[in-house]
């Protein structure tokens, strides 16, 4: 099992520290502390320098870590800044993100992400030169539960054909703007419940060369449609089987939910493609992670990845 971290000379992103179910983390030159159950251990600083550097605090709510409500709660400002700002990441691939503060306590990216879209950009990158040696198409990628797009824009520079589903309108605005902000255009945007959408793509005998499915644990589609991880996920990854294609693709499968593993993702893609124990494809799961300024590591989701 691989552990994979954010490359360290990310400018505009930094881990801080970690400790007392908190984590806090630096955003261009935003700082801000944030929940982290996982962070079970003592911080390293001290509250004094915590609060010192802190532009922001998200408090929780009642309905914190509850079904439907799991980051729910309010931010404290503590220093003056703007409701938006923007970052780069600066990796392969290059590009721009605008941050704000929501009612969750997301912000509009998941930095431990990073070691994705490198994976998606390579992957993508080497079908797009495969299929221009071979005058074919460009490889189409499909992000579902695509929230702002960074794996989307991994995608596009990496020259796909990019379509980015989520279920919220807003959240595609706002990753239409990330897009426009990067210098890049022409992804394919859907506001969509992603079962539904998979399920369309079969019947009409659609094809993709990548998919990237990021699910949540609880969730709701533009027509009040209901998500449950636990419920759903074994039957989207029969349908992203069915519509990825067989020879030269790949798949990312990230999941954030407490009490999954990259052992069980790893069984859930497997029974899910019927893939034999030893065949033409390359099947890897692992964790991504953190590590603060102290040298702690921050686990905070598993990742599976298959390439054909």
């Amino acid at each position: 099992m691989k552990i994979e971290f954010p490359d360290i000379n990310w400018k505009d992103y930094e881990l801080l520290d970690s400790g007392g179910h908190e984590k806090l983390e630096r955003f261009g030159k935003i700082v801000m502390a944030r929940p982290e159950p996982k962070a079970l251990w003592d911080k390293s600083m001290t509250e004094a320098d915590w609060a010192r550097l802190c532009h922001t605090r998200f408090t929780p709510g009642a309905g914190f870590g509850k079904a439907g409500k799991e980051d729910s709660g309010t931010w404290e400002r503590l220093k003056r800044m703007d409701d938006q700002w923007y970052i780069r990441y600066d990796g392969a691939p290059a590009f721009t993100l605008r941050l704000g503060l929501t009612a969750f306590k997301h912000v509009g990216v998941f930095p431990e992400q990073a070691p994705n879209w490198e994976y998606i950009y390579r992957q993508t990158r080497d079908l797009a030169l495969s299929a221009q040696k071979n005058n074919k198409p460009a490889p189409k990628v499909l992000n579902l539960f695509a929230y702002t797009g960074a794996a989307s824009l991994a995608a596009k520079a990496a020259g796909a054909d990019v379509t980015h589903l989520d279920s919220v309108r807003q959240v595609v605005t706002w990753a239409r703007g990330n897009m426009e902000e990067s210098g890049l255009d022409g992804i394919r945007w859907v506001v969509e419940d992603a079962l539904k959408f998979a399920k369309r793509e079969q019947k009409r005998g659609n094809v993709y060369q990548g998919i990237i499915l990021d699910p949540p644990a609880y969730g709701h589609g533009p027509d009040g449609e209901k998500w449950k991880l636990d419920e759903l996920l074994f039957d989207l990854l029969k349908l992203v089987a069915a519509i990825l294609d067989p020879k030269e693709s790949f798949m990312v499968l990230n999941l954030y939910s407490n009490g999954y593993s990259a052992t069980l993702g790893e069984t859930l893609v497997r029974q899910a493609f019927g893939l034999p124990q030893n065949g033409d494809y390359t099947l890897e799961s692992g964790e991504l992670a953190l590590k603060d300024s102290f040298g702690k590591s921050l686990p905070l989701s598993i990742f599976v990845r298959l390439k054909r």
